[in-house]
């Protein structure tokens, strides 16, 4: 009996050959199993009858952990007699399917740590060591199919030691692509900040050295370079804060082990779970009452983000020191992508940072850590990136066209959506500027590649000006195929849709801004979402961004707007000139501003929080994405609802005036905990009741909660609490971000329906 099968999904890269190549053995087959250039793997066996069902139940019950099966044809035919044995052949260029991908970046391996710490082995202290079940994979392939001529290993030919592993049955590392050693494989070395090499037998262990004694030290990993310091001592990370201009946005951190984390922070069950997997993203974790590590790290938020070590390389860093834990941001100029190649390494970070850890192997494709927190036991991805992409979010129905989406502008990721798969590329940042779109044009056409797919609808955001918008228009003249605009919130409750397969919904998206189908600036909208698109049902009232983008950056701006007309606006502001960059000439003008008919007005829940975090003195400034909502959570985890307003809705909207005046009125006599608790509580009780009374009216059975605000463990508890209690149910996202990090997934979703 011969049996000729294709096998579709994660298959190469994570050591299927050799599992095909052990099973036909034990089942006394011969023929051939080899990867494909359409990341298929093509199988032939022939044998009895008996033999070759056994080796399909083998087949389909006992594939290695880290691969994933889409798709199996299988053509049995009588036998050919064309084969003495079963062999791995070179792998074939051919490209027929589509829907393949090579699997995401995985971290070390419990053997290969084990390996690293034996001295009797060959790869005893090799930073760079892996197997088939470990390593680096999206970050080093080049093209397909997945060989190491086909990567950046290639220029690291294998030693007799290596090769005779490679080419053994028996052997973990079996037709492992990224097989190397100290003697055959990449090199480290510590250089000074203007790129010398330092000659040192230990330069890994030194660079662990310096960071405990508190340098700053680039580190060159998988997807990109860190910049790293002490954990423990403020100097050094105040240094780094100001050569970055980087004056409150949190750094996330690695700690040595989890017996480490849970020493300074709080680590549920599931959130252990999350570190210790093969994925070791950076969890966001409460701070423990006691946490010894500098404030400067995350400064005025309760949580701390935190990885534990994913490379041979890292654990190596901590050998030698006390230090429970380094600062390891990405390193990056400001609103640019992470620096991957140690020539630019060099010209961007030299002034930053006191030495450099490099490594002589080339990185393909730059790739962030990913960031998670929970919500309780549930899964809130902050940027979905190393160890996730690009394994698709597989769908429970099927699109009928090929769909790629651009995003919008900032915390961009593309996706392409083909049948029930959504293939979402690693995190991109915010494309302002051209070195990011850069690398959004590369991560689109590599992820074309990748998964061979024929794009057959290009989806951007509706903003006419954003970059993502003309992108999306040059690509569709590149493929010769329409392009959606698909609203900003819309997308966003289209992603939940798709995640959760669900046809219509009563959505909540909230976030800081999103272009209107109205040319309004949205930000606080409750939605109609089904197949044939969106109806805006309600939203949170519209009020004056005085300044325009200054009110993003100055949210006292924000409050006065909200203010202006129930109190004394101009006495408060002059009392408050101080906050302003230029005193009180400022506060003055805007206090003129006021007067104008013709002020920008949102309905932006983010910039309502904003509002509120500067009228209780938590955040005056916004210098990261978020902060004045994250720090004015972080103070709400304190408080409790001591103004049990009642929401105050007139038609399709909720005051928020009323809710700001009181806060003002308040604000000196109340805790401040307490009143940024009531202000979170009244948004996501007045948000949940226009959804309520809508999906009530429609005969809706979901409602939906998306978008940046979504992050916020209260208000999503509130409106859960309340849309449960009234018997609808209540969805969230577990696969994709609840920020724009999500859109370009919700974009796809979207235009499918439209291309229906």
């Amino acid at each position: 009996m011969r049996a000729e099968i294709k096998v579709s999904g994660i298959v190469q890269g994570v050591g299927f050959r050799p599992f095909i190549y052990r099973i036909a053995a034990k089942n006394r087959l011969v023929g051939y199993v080899r990867n494909r250039g359409d990341a298929v793997v093509e199988i032939v066996v022939e044998g009895r009858k008996v033999d070759v069902n056994r080796f399909l139940e083998d087949f389909k019950g006992k594939k290695p952990p880290l691969a994933r099966i889409y798709e199996v044809t299988t053509n049995y035919t009588e036998d050919k007699n064309e084969f003495e044995k079963f062999t791995i052949l070179k792998s074939s260029e051919n490209v027929e399917l589509s829907g393949s991908v090579i699997p995401p970046d995985i971290s070390i391996c419990n053997e290969c740590l084990r390996e690293l710490r034996d001295s009797k082995n060959k790869r005893y202290n090799y930073f760079f060591i892996t197997c088939t079940n470990c390593g680096p994979r999206y970050t080093i392939i080049e093209r397909l199919p997945y060989d190491r001529s086909n990567t950046t290993m290639q220029e690291f030919p294998m030693c007799d030691f290596c090769s005779k592993e490679f080419g053994n049955p028996s052997n973990r590392r079996f037709h492992a692509q990224t097989v190397a050693c100290s003697k055959c494989g990449p090199k480290v070395y510590l250089a000074a900040n203007d790129g010398q090499p330092i000659e040192h037998k230990d330069p890994i262990r030194e660079a662990g050295r310096l960071l405990e004694e508190g340098y700053i030290v680039a580190i060159k990993g998988n997807g990109g370079f860190h910049v790293a310091t002490a954990t423990t001592k403020s100097e050094p990370i105040a240094r780094l804060r100001k050569a970055k201009h980087r004056t409150q946005k949190p750094f996330a951190i690695m700690a040595r082990d989890l017996e480490t984390v849970e020493s300074f922070a709080e680590a549920s069950s599931a959130e252990a779970e999350l570190l210790t997997s093969y994925i070791k993203p950076i969890v966001l974790l409460k701070k423990r009452d006691e946490c010894y590590l500098s404030e400067l790290i995350s400064p005025g938020l309760h949580n701390i983000g935190v990885m534990l070590p994913y490379t041979g390389l890292h654990y190596m860093l901590f050998d030698d020191v006390r230090e429970p834990a380094f600062v390891m941001t990405s390193a990056n100029p400001p609103n640019e992508p992470i620096v991957a190649e140690n020539q630019l390494a060099v010209e961007r970070l030299g002034s930053v940072v006191d030495f450099f850890l490099f490594h002589n192997r080339a990185i393909a494709h730059r790739c962030d850590d990913s960031v998670v927190r929970f919500h309780g036991v549930n899964q809130s991805l902050i940027r979905r990136s190393r160890g996730y992409a690009p394994e698709p979010i597989r769908l429970k129905r099927s699109a009928k066209s090929c769909v790629l989406g651009v995003g919008a502008e900032l915390n961009v990721t593309s996706c392409v959506l083909l049948r029930d798969k959504a293939f979402v590329s690693q995190h991109i940042g915010d494309v302002e500027n051209p070195e990011t779109l850069r690398f959004l044009k590369k991560a689109v056409n590599h992820l074309i590649k990748l998964t061979n797919s024929k794009i057959e609808f290009i989806a951007c955001d509706l903003h006419p000006k954003f970059n993502t918008t003309r992108l999306a228009r040059d690509l569709g003249n590149k493929f010769e195929c329409p392009v959606v605009s698909v609203q900003h919130h819309y997308a966003h409750i289209a992603s939940l849709m798709g995640e959760h397969d669900i046809s219509e919904m009563v959505g909540i998206a909230c976030d800081g801004f999103g272009y209107g189908s109205d040319g309004k600036a949205w930000g606080g909208e409750v939605l109609y979402c089904n197949q044939d698109g969106f109806q805006r049902l309600g939203h949170l009232q519209e009020q004056p961004m005085v300044g325009g983008d200054l009110a993003t950056l100055y949210p006292l701006r924000m409050a006065a707007g909200m203010l202006h007309g129930v109190v004394d606006v101009e006495e408060w502001l002059l009392s408050e000139s101080k906050r302003f960059p230029h005193g009180k000439t400022e506060a003055q003008i805007i206090v003129k501003q006021l007067e104008k008919e013709s002020l920008l007005k949102t309905t932006s829940c983010g910039r309502v929080l904003d509002a509120v975090s500067a009228l209780l003195g938590i955040c005056y400034e916004r210098t990261y994405e978020g902060e004045p909502a994250m720090k004015l959570e972080s103070v709400a985890m304190e408080g409790k609802d001591i103004l049990n307003l009642t929401p105050e809705i007139r038609g399709n909207t909720v005051d928020t005036t009323l809710l700001v005046h009181e806060i003002f009125n308040e604000r000196s006599k109340q805790p401040v905990a307490d009143l940024a608790f009531s202000a979170e509580s009244y948004l996501a009780n007045g948000l949940a009741q226009l959804a309520i009374e809508n999906a009530e009216r429609l005969d809706v059975k979901t409602i939906g909660f998306s978008g940046g605000v979504a992050y916020n463990e209260h208000i999503t508890q509130i409106i859960r609490k309340n849309v449960e209690k009234n018997g609808f149910r209540f969805v969230v996202h577990n696969m994709v971000p609840q920020g724009d990090g999500g859109v370009a997934f919700g974009q796809t979703i979207a235009a499918s329906l439209i291309a229906q």
